[in-house]
């Protein structure tokens, strides 16, 4: 099939958006224009590629196809760059920029991900944009064309994408003087099975994980959520509850103590990115590796 670009554009930013409407004012149109191109496009896939709503989402069909238009627009944006020897010599002109996608667990943006940033800061070429998600979804973004790369513990690769071990990411269970002086003194297993405990979020398993592991399936104590890095740290030091803390985020001074030596974890991390031959996703790989690489964070893999 032949996919026009106009029509691929237009579907991406009506995904973008939520709406035709919106679509329309971003791609400088009218709503009919948007509607028309859409039209065309499902006509030519032979079924529907949005579903109607507010938000507008993709279907199945659609999944397919906006991650064919994120590439699209990406290799469109590079050429047109390169051919403008950069597009930001006449200000008269808008520059022409290639928009790249990533996904980023908040552990890793708190933590060495941020190293990137010094790296890729006088590349005008490029928008950075980072999608601040946990590690289970990134492949779901990856495959939906949402994202174009994603720092994932999910070392499978998605169709599509090349995938590769940036390091590891040490976890070590830990919890304010107090609070382990209370629910863990006598008994330390026993304290795990009732003690309070702060979850990232609902899909965060690393604390239930554990708990599990040590006390069995029976246990279930209670769960708080605080969807943020810094202040899920800042819950375990004020007591909320026990935590599986980043080492990198151990803020010392005695404000958390190690719960037992032996309860912690490592968790994998991998660069996962789509197999286009794109020098801005390239760029922004690089600067991921060696921001992993000398961060002092990461447990590198072994040559």
């Amino acid at each position: 099939m032949d996919f026009p670009a106009d029509q691929l554009r237009a579907f991406a930013a009506v995904i973008d958006t939520g709406t035709f409407d919106a679509a329309a004012t971003r791609l400088r149109v009218t709503p009919s224009a948007v509607s028309q191109r859409i039209k065309a496009l499902e006509t030519q896939v032979g079924t529907v590629v949005v579903r109607r709503g507010k938000p507008a989402l993709p279907t199945a069909a659609g999944t397919v196809l906006l991650r064919l238009a994120r590439q699209t627009d990406l290799l469109a944006a590079e050429a047109a760059a390169e051919l403008s020897g950069g597009g930001a010599t006449d200000p008269a002109r808008t520059p022409v920029r290639a928009a790249v996608r990533v996904v980023v667990n908040a552990d890793s943006l708190a933590t060495w991900f941020p190293g990137a940033f010094r790296l890729l800061a006088q590349d005008g070429s490029l928008e950075l944009e980072l999608l601040r998600e946990d590690e289970s979804v990134s492949a779901e973004l990856l495959r939906a064309g949402t994202a174009m790369a994603a720092v994932t513990t999910d070392g499978r690769a998605v169709q599509g994408c090349s995938t590769e071990l940036l390091g590891t990411l040490r976890y070590t269970a830990m919890a304010s003087a107090a609070f382990r002086r209370h629910w863990f003194a006598e008994d330390p297993p026993r304290g795990l099975a009732v003690a309070p405990m702060v979850d990232f979020d609902r899909s965060d398993q690393l604390q239930h994980a554990l708990v599990r592991s040590v006390c069995g399936v029976q246990a279930e104590p209670p769960r708080h959520h605080v969807p943020d890095s810094s202040q899920f740290v800042r819950a375990v030091i004020d007591g909320l509850g026990w935590g599986m803390v980043p080492d990198a985020q151990d803020p010392g001074e005695g404000l958390l103590e190690v719960l037992d030596p032996h309860w912690t974890r490592g968790v994998e991390l991998y660069w996962q990115r789509w197999k286009l031959d794109s020098p801005a996703l390239a760029r922004v790989g690089e600067a991921v590796r060696t921001a992993a690489r000398n961060s002092g964070v990461l447990e590198l893999p072994r040559p």
